[in-house]
């Protein structure tokens, strides 16, 4: 028995180590000059899977990209493979090395730290094995394009594939060469070069951009209205977070002046102010800004917008005064559209009010709602045992 057992655990441990071997095999335990020295050694490239653990997209590379036997094929034997956390260790150094902005970002890199090629973002298995080619490839690589643009080739073609390369990299570094491709071009209009200007436009202070608002009526035939409010809102928000600095705040009403009618700019900027100062964390200006834009524009507000503000004064506020007047705003998300979400908040401020009766009765009723339309309610089960211990 004894001896079938023990068979059984080296038949299972080299079924594991067998399965283990058929993706990626990531080196571990080595300092990255380590790694970059066996890579020179080795002749072969570094592959590094620049990630963090906060990160979705890298999560899901790990667990079903990176295991799959094509690409562990491929990667094992052409490159020296590394996963690095860019928040911890050696990786903060080698983020700010590489200028990474993007989560997932994956780096080729040769034996003596040069660059050969990047990209950001989740790749599905066909995307990867292809991304893995060029950057095997000489005259694909990013190296070899930077390359060939350093010794001045400005050939419209070149710069748009160039552009292309760059922007897929996600370091902020393809602007310059859109610009640079658009300059080529006498017609602006035609759908390639309409296209082209959507995808890689990257900055408010640009013509592109004001090729972009001037021209909005037909990227919004291209595109559809929603994406293209989409982009220009994108667009305008991205400046304001780099900046890093608040009184950049000041630009939003030129801005979204720039690109919407006097009275939807207002309200779009008006907005904005809520989600910056909530990210930002700043209690006091974003319960500020909540009861000013709620107070003016509360009919056009959405009702999930509402019932957003409400919860988060909920998580955030202590002062009294103003969760009186996030459950204003909730009565007023569930009057338009009574559900399980803004009922839930509505409970959860009336708890933190100290109004019992109120938020069980209410709390009761979201879980009702809950149940009819099948959603989990195990917060709320939660905050009617915090209610009862009032």
């Amino acid at each position: 028995m004894k001896n079938i057992l023990l068979l059984f655990i080296l038949i299972s441990l080299t079924a594991t180590s067998v399965a283990a071997q058929d993706g990626v095999s990531f080196s571990k335990n080595l300092k990255w000059k380590e790694i970059l020295a066996k890579a020179a050694s080795e002749n072969k490239v570094v592959f590094l899977d620049a990630y963090t653990t906060w990160c979705g997209p890298c999560k899901k590379m790990t667990r079903d990209i990176f295991p799959q036997k094509a690409i562990g094929d491929l990667f094992n034997d052409k490159f020296v493979n590394i996963k690095m956390d860019m928040e911890k260790g050696e990786g903060v150094a080698i983020a700010e090395q590489y200028n990474i902005k993007a989560y997932p970002t994956l780096l080729f890199i040769a034996g003596d730290g040069s660059l050969v090629h990047r990209a950001a973002g989740y790749h599905t298995v066909p995307q990867l094995l292809e991304l893995a080619d060029v950057a095997l490839s000489p005259g694909k690589s990013l190296s070899s394009l930077e390359k060939k643009y350093n010794d001045g080739n400005r050939e419209p073609a070149f710069l748009h594939s160039y552009a292309k390369a760059r922007w897929e990299a996600m370091d902020g570094s393809h602007s310059k060469i859109a610009d640079e491709y658009l300059a080529t071009q006498e017609d602006w209009s035609t759908t390639e070069n309409m296209r082209f200007l959507f995808t890689f436009l990257a900055d408010t202070d640009s013509k592109m951009f004001e090729y972009l608002i001037d021209n909005k009526a037909r990227f919004e035939e291209m595109y559809g209205k929603p994406t293209v409010a989409g982009r220009v809102q994108e667009l305008i928000y991205n400046k304001i977070y780099d900046s890093k600095d608040a009184s950049a705040l000041e630009q939003i009403d030129v801005l979204f002046a720039k690109a919407y009618p006097e009275d939807e700019a207002k309200i779009l900027s008006a907005n904005f102010r809520l989600m910056y100062y909530r990210q930002a964390g700043d209690r006091e200006n974003y319960a500020k800004s909540a009861v000013k834009f709620f107070k003016k524009y509360k009919k056009k507000a959405t009702t999930d917008q509402l019932n957003d503000a409400a919860w988060t004064f909920y998580e955030v506020i202590d002062n009294k005064k103003q969760l009186k007047q996030a459950v204003r705003w909730a009565k007023e998300s569930i009057k338009r559209e009574s559900n399980y979400y803004n009922n839930d908040t509505l409970a959860a401020l009336y708890y933190k009010l100290g109004k019992k009766k109120k938020a069980l009765k209410t709390a009761n009723k979201a879980v009702a709602l809950a149940k009819e339309n099948n959603l989990n309610h195990a917060e709320t089960d939660n905050l009617i045992t915090k209610i009862n211990e009032l």
